[in-house]
């Protein structure tokens, strides 16, 4: 794909998003910034959640894993609707009640000072991590189709990536992110429903003829029963339920967006269209992977070393040009909508967890809290910059990945803190929460290295955010003032 048509794809993208910031900053304050004024259609905000839950490594590595696990990811995805129903029915009613801004401030108001602020914590560290990993993923495509090319460093690729993400954000907040999502989820779909269009035309296919051909081919397992594997459906399915209700229902990041919905019954119905939907796409996702193997091996291309790799090869390489600019659009789409809405919450997260701001202060206070925002939406920008730079430094992707999973490990104590709170009446000795907090994560990881060897060849899944919000849980136990609950 010519450089210069790859900059004025990306430029034109980035034009319309700071135009839509323009029309939803107008008069806002800190309220705005981290409520929208609690104004935001729930239609908009399940539209633009999809994009949000997904990222830039969903868009490259879902269909990739087809050739590894067929259609097994699925399980998980099945386990997504137990999760969101949980998130709908028990967790949201709950933050709806209590007025939160913040999510965790329910951990203040149910154990202490010290366990609120060891729950926000452990949000920050998931999002800087997550969203800086995704970003580098996105930033180094870029380097590879354009900036390369033009011998622009790769710090100056991501600098200048942040800089757009910050511009497009520090006014407008989470207003401006309902509808920078909306529009992004939109090029994401479009993008996949596109490259499965012009693939079928290639295999001279029509939508039921794909269906078939998916159906019959080597990749269209969805359902494994064997106990011992990763894939199992019980490990995925579980697994699954709990990721949601803790990287959705626990997180600040997705919560937020719920939080803007007028009230609880129109978040409701948010959360559980949104879940509808997001189960079609992750099925589109699979069906392109499938789809994308088969047209290779139709076609003869030697495949890629790396899953991950696949997808951009075929279409920035293989596929008609409109293909390449549908591909550039739908995976700068996927990475800025989950970005934007990180450095959002980070910012949102932080001014309300640590800075204490309050929505009823002062007009003259809320001009103080404006400016102390805008310091901190800039500071974590350059958070995210150090981090990816980072992540360029380690240059390993093993090591790089291997960071990647630990914040995974990060989301078990929140759930711990949860569960224990909303399914229990007993009060805890608050200082020493995060101690617990601290000592699980470790523990769980200790498990998972040794589980062949322990429990007679088993391998841990992503169940094992499942056990270490159980070692916080039993901590929690622990910790137990003595007396009535």
């Amino acid at each position: 794909m010519d450089a210069y048509l790859v900059v004025t794809i990306v430029s034109a993208y980035f034009l319309l998003l700071i135009f839509i910031s323009i029309l939803t900053s107008r008069k806002t304050d800190s309220k705005t910034f981290f409520t929208a004024n609690r104004q935001s259609p729930w239609y908009l905000v399940a539209f633009g959640m999809i994009g949000a839950s997904l990222s830039g490594v969903t868009f490259i590595s879902v269909p990739g894993w087809v050739a590894d696990t067929q259609f097994a990811y699925m399980q998980m995805v099945l386990g997504y609707l137990l999760g969101y129903l949980v998130i709908g029915t028990v967790l949201m009613p709950l933050y709806y009640r209590l007025n939160l801004i913040s999510i965790y401030g329910y951990l203040e108001d149910r154990f202490g000072t010290w366990s609120y602020k060891i729950g926000a914590f452990y949000f920050l560290v998931s999002r800087v991590v997550g969203s800086s990993f995704r970003l580098f993923l996105v930033a180094g495509v870029l380097q590879l189709a354009l900036f390369n090319e033009w011998g622009i460093p790769f710090s100056v690729t991501v600098l200048v990536t942040i800089a757009l993400i910050w511009l497009y954000t520090f006014q407008g907040g989470i207003k401006t992110i309902v509808w920078t999502d909306t529009l992004q989820t939109l090029f994401m779909l479009l993008g996949v429903i596109a490259v499965i269009y012009l693939v079928g035309q290639d295999l001279d296919l029509d939508a039921r003829g794909m269906i078939h051909v998916i159906k019959e081919s080597e990749y269209s397992q969805i359902f494994f029963w064997d106990w011992k594997i990763d894939t199992n459906f019980y490990k995925q399915f579980f697994a699954g339920a709990f990721i949601a209700i803790v990287m959705t229902g626990l997180d600040q990041d997705m919560m937020q967006k719920n939080l803007t919905c007028k009230n609880i019954g129109e978040a409701q119905k948010n959360m559980f269209w949104f879940s509808i939907i997001l189960v079609v796409v992750n099925l589109l996702f699979l069906s392109l992977g499938a789809l994308l193997y088969i047209y290779a091996q139709r076609n003869g291309i030697s495949l890629p070393e790396r899953t991950d790799d696949l997808f951009p090869l075929l279409a920035l390489e293989h596929f008609p040009l409109i293909a390449g600019v549908l591909f550039l659009l739908g995976i700068t789409a996927a990475a800025y909508s989950s970005a934007d809405s990180a450095l959002t919450s980070l910012t949102t997260s932080f001014c309300i967890d640590f800075l204490n701001f309050l929505p009823e202060d002062t007009i003259a206070m809320r001009s103080k809290q404006k400016k102390i925002r805008l310091i901190v939406h800039l500071g974590f920008s350059l958070i995210l910059f150090g981090v990816i730079m980072l992540f360029q430094l380690i240059n390993n992707e093993a090591v790089i990945s291997s960071v990647f999973k630990a914040a995974g490990y990060t989301y078990g104590p929140l759930l711990g803190l949860f569960a224990f709170g909303l399914f229990s009446n007993w009060k805890v000795r608050d200082p020493l929460v995060p101690i617990v907090c601290l000592v699980s994560p470790v523990a769980s990881y200790a498990l998972n290295h040794y589980s062949k060897d322990i429990f007679d060849g088993y391998e841990f899944g992503f169940e094992i955010l499942i056990v270490n919000g159980f070692i916080t849980f039993l901590g929690l136990l622990a910790l137990i003032k003595k007396g009535r609950p």
